[in-house]
């Protein structure tokens, strides 16, 4: 008879009990790591099937059998050298050397975690000969690894600054006549609404490059988290700003809400941002510029104030469909995902223009483009320079021991400069005998 923990038991009967443990019970069954580490598990399982291919990364194990012959997975049929050759499998499946050791980690948990309540005698995936496939660890966890140095800060945001200042150039160039204000056939009012928009994705730009280097926000405190959907992972509205108190109020990490603060240099972007285009406050900061969103958006909300579609097709046509929005009072659109954030960041890092300046000055970065996690990173790294640990784990809500683990190579080069001074001066009392 199987037992109710044995090693007769099929390994997906314990991915629910697993997730949410590891999901700090139910209410956090939705969560980030939650819905990867889940995604990892049932890749597992289907590669325990012989069934390697996944669509954007098929393994070249083209002889892979998998595990076992019939239509269970058991515990029993786990050992090192299974856990070796999904190594192996993830180490040449085309993914980079990070994304192999974060995937295996969630697979190496889950066989910790089966050890630790009895399904297997021993944790299989953290074996010497289960890891050698694993591609190099350089002591660094996998995804925080970059950190925004002061260059890259200045090159971005001056990037996005002068982006800005010529949009607001060609929007004030263009003079509508008053008879011509609000008239939907008039081709220069339409030219200026163009204009504006534009104006509009430049601010919505600057404030999110702002934002990301001064805050220490994470992505999911202030734009939207699908991963993680549950109450306030939606993004910030603009009734969560106070420009008078500097502050934002975000749903933080411990699911609690919470002032954040807004440095000097993001409230006059911020500020740039909201006065371009009048929208209400319950509004995200960050709204998504997804066309096919948005003109579904505005036109079932146009539909919904009673126009028929012709009258739609005409306001549709005339403007830009977020401004359309705003101006006819419609419900607020899509938040900007985090997804989407690092589009918008991959893409400004990447930009001609700043590509040349990058090579000019011979820039070196970890990782393609500038990440959110890197931001959040380099605030950290700042301010734990200037104050220390206790208060940068405060501004940053984190505890004082993860900053201190994050951030110990300040510390290693502190004390290096310490261990410098003291043998320098030993020394110099020796030549002086």
């Amino acid at each position: 008879m199987t037992g109710r923990r044995s090693v007769e038991t099929p390994i997906d009967d314990t991915f629910s009990k697993y997730l949410t443990d590891k999901g700090k019970g139910d209410v956090g069954e939705q969560g980030a790591y939650r819905t990867d580490a889940e995604r990892e598990l049932r890749r597992f399982h289907r590669w325990c099937f012989g069934q390697t291919a996944d669509p954007a990364n098929a393994s070249p194990l083209e002889s892979w059998a998998g595990v076992v012959d019939g239509d269970t997975v058991r515990f029993e049929d786990l050992d090192t050298t299974v856990f070796s050759d999904y190594a192996r499998y993830l180490s040449t499946s085309g993914y980079a050397a990070g994304t192999v050791l974060t995937y295996y980690a969630h697979i190496a948990s889950w066989c910790g975690w089966s050890h630790a309540q009895g399904y297997i005698p021993r944790h299989y995936a953290r074996e010497s000969d289960a890891e050698d496939p694993l591609p190099e660890n350089d002591g660094r966890r996998p995804g925080d690894q970059q950190s925004w140095e002061p260059i890259h800060r200045d090159l971005i945001t001056q990037f996005v600054d002068r982006r800005v200042s010529e949009a607001f150039d060609a929007l004030g160039a263009i003079d509508v006549p008053q008879a011509e204000h609000g008239d939907p056939e008039s081709e220069i009012w339409q030219t200026k609404q163009r204009a504006r928009f534009d104006a509009y994705q430049r601010c919505r730009e600057q404030a999110l490059v702002y934002v990301v280097a001064y805050t220490g926000l994470r992505g999911s405190e202030f734009l939207s988290a699908p991963k993680e959907d549950r109450e306030g992972r939606n993004g910030i509205r603009w009734r969560d700003v106070s420009f008078a108190d500097s502050s934002v109020t975000v749903f933080r990490k411990g699911r609690e809400w919470k002032e954040a603060s807004l440095p000097d240099p993001v409230i006059t972007p911020l500020r740039r941002y909201a006065e371009v285009l009048d929208v209400p406050k319950s509004w995200p900061v960050f709204t998504t510029l997804h066309r096919p969103s948005l003109a579904s958006h505005v036109t079932e909300g146009l539909a919904e104030c009673g126009l028929d579609d012709d009258a739609i097709e005409r306001i549709r046509g005339a403007v830009p469909d977020l401004v359309v929005a705003a101006e006819h009072d419609l419900t607020a659109p899509k938040p900007l995902t985090t997804e989407g954030a690092r589009s918008i960041m991959d893409r400004l890092w990447n930009h001609e223009s700043l590509v040349e300046r990058r090579d000019e000055l011979d820039l070196t970065l970890d990782g393609n483009y500038l990440e959110l996690h890197g931001g959040r990173r380099g605030v950290g790294e700042v301010l734990v320079r200037q104050f220390g640990y206790a208060a940068t784990a405060r501004y940053l809500d984190n505890s004082e021991e993860q900053v201190r683990e994050a951030y110990q190579h300040i510390e290693a080069a502190e004390r290096a400069d310490m261990a410098t001074e003291a043998f320098s001066q030993t020394d110099q009392r020796v030549n002086d005998r």
